[in-house]
């Protein structure tokens, strides 16, 4: 198993008998999620400001049980699930549904990365979600599939169908 960084995880041994390790361990986790997560997430909800509390409130479940958590695969992905299931419930004890633009996530952004943003608010969530994830936070089919607790068949169908909608509504061939 391995960290989004690329560097080998410390095991559920070394954190607990290290508790030192096991900060440094989440702190660059922290450092280097956090922004991509919430900025995910404000993709995929239509509201940055939700996005962040929710990405923070998972990041703090993360970090309680961080011996489990940084150890898995895509620990991101745990996080991420989390944070997207405290932001409906939030949602749904406000009885309310964004329906303002998708954020303008950063000045940097590539021109793809905008135009795909724009065209995100038609797309219905579940198919808005995948695109958030792979191609604003670059995971793959199977990190999405085990993020969401879904089939991979229903990552690709949900792509698929995500990706002729975007065409559509972008007028572009060359969505992928």
């Amino acid at each position: 198993m391995s960290d989004p960084s690329g560097s080998q995880p410390l095991s559920t041994t070394n954190l607990e008998t290290h508790p030192l390790d096991a900060v440094s361990s989440f702190e660059r986790f922290y450092r280097e999620e956090r922004d991509r997560l919430a900025g995910g997430l404000a993709a995929s909800l239509g509201d940055a400001s939700l996005a962040a509390e929710a990405v923070d409130e998972g990041m703090v479940r993360a970090y309680q049980r961080w011996a489990k958590v940084g150890t898995y695969d895509n620990p991101g992905g745990w996080v991420y699930r989390v944070a997207r299931n405290w932001a409906i419930s939030r949602l749904r004890r406000r009885r309310f549904v964004s329906d303002g633009a998708v954020p303008e996530l950063a000045v940097s952004m590539p021109p793809a990365h905008r135009e795909l943003l724009a065209g995100l608010r038609n797309l219905p969530e579940p198919q808005r979600q995948v695109v958030v994830l792979k191609y604003l936070l670059g995971w793959s089919q199977d990190d999405i599939a085990r993020a969401l607790k879904i089939r991979q068949g229903t990552v690709k169908s949900r792509l698929s169908r995500a990706l002729k909608q975007l065409r559509i509504d972008l007028k572009e061939e060359d969505v992928r």
